[in-house]
């Protein structure tokens, strides 16, 4: 992927990062194991995810173009459960209790937006 992408939480504004630790300290305390897989994503590293499915190969992945990901903001971050070390992808009632932890925590997450639009694994601090 073209462009700059992070995973480390210290990338994130300090509301966000704070959430972001809130999240995956909650799901520990649940058994639930979270990889915080990126954070921030420059423009140019959004465009490419973007081109994802459209006009490069594999599957569409998001929505935003490089300006309109709060990755760019630094106040979003994507994650996945790993059960046994491994990313868990799909399983609905696991992607649904991270989800409600997230929310508790004071998160947006994309698990609840319309259709095909639904981002499972994004999770943005709105405030």
């Amino acid at each position: 992927m073209a462009g700059t992408t992070s995973r480390r939480v210290e990338d994130l504004t300090p509301g966000a990062a704070l959430k972001c630790r809130a999240m995956v300290a909650a799901c520990q305390l649940e058994g639930i194991d979270l990889l915080v897989y990126c954070t921030y994503r420059d423009a140019d590293a959004q465009d490419a995810l973007y081109a994802q499915g459209r006009t490069a190969p594999g599957p569409v992945v998001t929505w935003a173009r490089g300006g309109e990901s709060d990755h760019q903001s630094r106040t979003a971050f994507d994650c996945v459960p790993l059960v046994g070390g491994k990313a868990v992808w799909n399983d609905p009632a696991l992607w649904a209790r991270v989800g409600q932890i997230g929310e508790s925590v004071g998160l947006s997450w994309a698990g609840r937006w319309p259709g095909a639009k639904r981002e499972m694994p994004h999770f943005a601090d709105k405030g």
